[in-house]
């Protein structure tokens, strides 16, 4: 059986080496469901036949199809992906089945992973906490009495409670980063632009982006890397070259120049935040970066 817990790019390598195998990665995925999704409501539908069909058909082929070969993904539950019920998170959607896949989709289909289901969200993604989910709450897996934080917290829950290692999301005005926070885990809300989103049920289509949701750096980036790119069918979508997120990587932060808003913590903010934040701030000043302060006045 399969660590549920085991990094995307582990998966893959394990794959990649006969250690694993996708259904068995993707079987040990969706038994992590089954025990923990009762609990912290991370997933709003789970396509398990679907699932396993994929991953057998991955393995069948035989050949390594890309950097997420075989990788149990989640995908929130306003992106398209044809033949399955995309609701964002309301009941007016309720039966409505997508007949199209969102390029982002598209994009991690190609790259071999395989998408196991979609995750709670607040109604039309406007929420901080999945609570205005027609379908919801999800539950934060650290102490199911508090909320994930949203409006991608299903997401945010299916990583940090080892059901996926890789989960997407979308973010308008934090609703990657605000999950991610809540959930101990990385989230990415790329710049504007960066990833189609063609497929993406929007919410403010001048500030919606589709981003990654890991419980590593590594994983987020290397995510990342496969959803962005231009796209013909989003004018939004810059047609940029893609760089290589993971090879930047190399942990090296001397005269990395920080810009930091302390206007902006000094009030209303949790003490035990403030003091992670800062201690934060100390170790990256003793790794060698600078710490600016800045002001945001907009």
């Amino acid at each position: 059986m399969a660590d549920p817990f085991l990094t995307a790019r582990s998966i893959r390598d394990a794959i990649v080496s006969r250690q694993l195998s996708a259904e068995e990665a993707c079987r040990a995925a969706l038994d992590r469901i089954s025990a923990t999704n009762g609990t912290v409501h991370a997933f709003h539908r789970v396509e398990a036949d679907r699932t396993l069909a994929r991953a057998r058909a991955l393995d069948a082929d035989g050949r390594i199809t890309g950097p997420l070969h075989g990788v149990p993904v989640a995908i929130k539950d306003n992106i398209a992906a044809i033949g399955t019920v995309t609701t964002a998170g309301s009941r007016i959607l309720e039966h409505y089945t997508s007949p199209f896949n969102a390029t982002v989709v598209e994009h991690l289909t190609a790259a071999g992973a395989v998408i196991v289901g979609n995750t709670i969200c607040d109604e039309f993604a406007m929420g901080s906490s999945t609570e205005n989910s027609a379908f919801g709450p999800s539950r934060n897996p650290w102490d199911t009495s508090r909320a994930p934080g949203g409006s991608s917290g299903g997401s945010a829950v299916a990583v940090a409670s080892g059901m996926t290692p890789l989960a997407l999301g979308s973010d308008t005005g934090g609703s990657i980063r605000q999950p991610a926070a809540f959930c101990g885990i990385v989230g990415i809300k790329p710049t504007y632009g960066r990833v189609s989103r063609y497929g993406l049920l929007a919410y403010a289509s001048s500030l919606d982006q589709i981003g990654t949701f890991a419980r590593t750096v590594d994983d987020a980036a290397l995510g990342l890397e496969v959803i962005s790119g231009g796209d013909p069918r989003d004018a939004t979508a810059a047609p940029r070259e893609v760089p290589s997120f993971t090879s930047a990587l190399t942990g090296e932060t001397t005269g990395v120049r920080i810009g930091v808003p302390w206007g902006l913590l000094q009030n209303g903010v949790d003490r035990d935040v403030r003091a992670r934040f800062d201690e934060g701030i100390r170790t990256l000043e003793g790794m060698g970066a600078t710490i600016h302060e800045i002001e945001l006045p907009h």
